[in-house]
């Protein structure tokens, strides 16, 4: 029994120093293909170099993932999610936990698969608890694709939960986008007077949130309240200083229920 634990203490031990090494080994190839060549051009411009310098890294090493994420990348930012997805589903195969959340995000706001989404998304949650990824939780991009599924009853129950846990749990925290995306669903379900209520509160955050005033607006014209003129005046006052839905990667995509030029007649 003694020589049998000294047998795999030291097999742990050995596995532990080559895994250590094989991730030094890969962040050198990172650093000479990736930082040190692809990142010296510009993807937009000159696309094939970004690739090429990529694809000679994974001619050394074709398990790092963050070398198949950042072949991706690009192709999505231009639309061209087919392609950017095979590249994706290669980083997902070596390195699940980091990037299949990615990927869940990436379907949902980028290439509007959002059942591939809720998909990605739900069992990440089963494999590693509900989590973040690019700054929401993965219930909340779950949320975001049931919207743009019509089952509104689905995302307002996820949104709502959404919204309490990060009051209760992240020091009475509160988030705009989070609220929006709630009065939204209220809205939906003609439950304008919650929704009023929900959008002022990302009001009372954002003051000058056009999303947000265009479809209190709405809300009200809908419950027969007063107000509508003068919320829809301040939204595309506001939209044009430019005070918009402000997530990350709005300047790529956008994002459901995003306000519109085109909405205010601009």
């Amino acid at each position: 029994m003694k020589q049998f634990f000294v047998l795999f203490t030291s097999f742990t031990f050995l596995l532990s120093f080559a895994q250590e090494d094989k991730k030094k080994q890969q962040e050198k190839i990172i650093e000479q293909y990736l930082t040190n060549c692809a990142q010296k051009y510009s993807y937009v411009s000159q696309m094939s170099k970004w690739q090429n310098c990529l694809d000679e890294g994974l001619k050394i090493d074709s398990t790092i993932a963050y070398l198949w994420q950042q072949k991706a990348m690009p192709y999505f930012k231009a639309r061209k999610y087919e392609v950017g997805m095979t590249f994706l589903d290669k980083a997902v195969q070596y390195n699940r936990q980091r990037w299949q959340p990615y990927r869940g995000f990436m379907k949902c706001i980028f290439s509007k698969d959002y059942k591939g989404a809720i998909a990605d998304l739900e069992d990440c949650k089963k494999q590693f608890g509900n989590l973040y990824v690019m700054d929401h939780t993965y219930d909340f991009y779950i949320a975001i694709s049931y919207l743009q599924l019509n089952e509104y009853a689905k995302a307002e129950t996820i949104l709502q939960n959404y919204v309490d846990e990060i009051y209760k749990n992240r020091q009475e925290l509160e988030h705009h986008t989070a609220y929006f995306y709630l009065g939204i669903a209220q809205y939906e379900l003609k439950k304008y007077n919650e929704a009023i209520a929900i959008f002022d509160k990302a009001l009372k955050i954002y003051p000058n949130f056009s999303d947000v005033k265009f479809y209190k607006a709405i809300c009200l014209a809908l419950s027969g309240k007063e107000g509508y003129a003068d919320y829809m005046d301040q939204a595309k006052k506001d939209f044009q200083l430019g005070y918009k839905l402000n997530e990350d990667n709005t300047s790529y995509e956008t994002y459901p229920y995003q306000l519109q030029g085109y909405f205010l007649g601009l």
